[in-house]
């Protein structure tokens, strides 16, 4: 049975090897692909994939896919997985498209979920640019609270 993370409209699901292919080369051709994906981001992450990166399907990198239409609109995923503390940072973006519409917190919501009732997560940490409000309200609304900032990035954490 395949790993997939579903919600009320979405479902996450890791890439395949054949995906992160054609994420990486930028190949539209027979991709369901909302106009603004990939973005730089995922190529990044599908150059990890095929790179080895993965194992664990809950750990490694997955796609945001809009169950009505079938189109990938980004990305999430933890960083690998928990610390020895049970600590794991996590990331995610979706196209500009498909922004403002609560994608973003709805994946973050069932990852964090999933994290957690799998029992290996403790905590999960975050990061965003100063500027980037968006996701600074995505993370908010996930359940996260800002504990700390530096000069360019306000530090996100499920705990204090």
């Amino acid at each position: 049975m395949t790993f997939t993370l579903e919600t009320a409209r979405l479902r996450l699901r890791p890439f395949t090897e054949e995906e992160a292919r054609h994420v990486v080369a930028g190949s539209r051709e027979g991709r369901n692909w909302s106009p603004g994906y990939p973005r730089d981001d995922d190529r990044d992450i599908a150059g990890l994939v095929l790179k080895g990166a993965g194992g664990d399907p809950l750990f490694g990198p997955l796609q945001i896919v809009l169950l009505g239409s079938g189109a990938v609109i980004g990305g999430l995923g933890f960083f690998g997985p928990p610390d020895e503390a049970g600590t794991v940072g996590f990331g995610y973006g979706v196209a500009p498209e498909a922004e403002g519409r609560g994608y973003a917190t709805e994946a973050v919501r069932a990852l964090l979920r999933e994290g957690f009732d799998d029992g290996r997560v403790r905590r999960a940490l975050a990061d965003t640019a100063h500027a980037n409000v968006a996701s600074q309200r995505v993370l908010e609304k996930a359940g996260l609270r800002r504990v700390s900032s530096d000069d360019s990035l306000h530090y996100y954490s499920t705990e204090d």
